[in-house]
């Protein structure tokens, strides 16, 4: 009888393990769908936005390279050229200010990037960590939604990787390193001496993983 009654108890407990883990991926798949939709509409807006400031006029989207004719005339220094320390413009969309829009070819994904991070606007978007692509020290985290980071270790070395700030100014990147990261391991995130880094958690959360990246426009 008591062999009965803890098999029934094991049989019930497992049930609340599979009901459990089914609710939590129906909860991700919700949130990632939810996170999708931010992102796309965000997305237009800053890239309307991108495509009135860009000092190119042949700029049709994140990651385009400037175009440079043999005929063309001198090109002006932008602002942060002149002023590194001067602090990335921002838009405000739906109350959320935004930095820029992050490109990552390889993956085919276009992302709007929020100027500040925090648990609840890491739900709607990637953000801004700390750091500053003028300065090239530019660190952006993410959830690992499929939507945002969710496929980040997928990139390679050497794949492109491009910003593209309010301004329409592009900051050309190549990856240089896929790593992977103590949560606690806070000062080699942001102290790197990388260009640009860009990390998300793995499934659990107990680590991050984390891609260096450096800049091809540093002469």
């Amino acid at each position: 009888m008591r062999k009965d009654r803890g098999g029934l108890i094991s049989i019930i407990a497992g049930l609340l393990l599979i009901t459990a883990a089914l609710f939590l991926v129906i909860r991700n798949l919700q949130e990632d769908r939810q996170a999708m939709e931010g992102r796309n509409a965000a997305l237009a807006q800053l890239m309307e936005i991108v495509r009135e400031k860009s000092p190119d006029p042949t700029y049709s989207g994140a990651g385009t390279v400037p175009q440079i004719t043999e005929t063309a005339p001198e090109p002006e220094y932008p602002d942060y050229v002149l002023n590194p320390n001067m602090e990335m413009p921002v838009r405000s969309i739906d109350g959320h200010d935004y930095i820029g829009i992050l490109s990552l070819p390889s993956l085919e994904l276009e992302l709007p990037v929020m100027a500040e991070w925090s648990y609840p606007r890491l739900k709607i978007n990637p953000c801004r960590y700390v750091g500053s692509a003028y300065l090239n020290n530019l660190v952006i985290c993410a959830h690992n939604y499929q939507s945002h980071f969710g496929r980040l270790s997928e990139l390679a070395i050497d794949d492109a990787v491009y910003f593209t700030d309010m301004d329409g100014n592009v900051f050309r990147y190549r990856v240089a390193e896929v790593t992977t990261l103590q949560p606690t391991a806070v000062t080699e995130m942001t102290d790197s001496g990388w260009d640009l880094t860009l990390f998300t958690c793995t499934l659990g959360g107990r680590t991050r993983v984390t891609v260096r990246c450096e800049s091809l426009d540093k002469e």
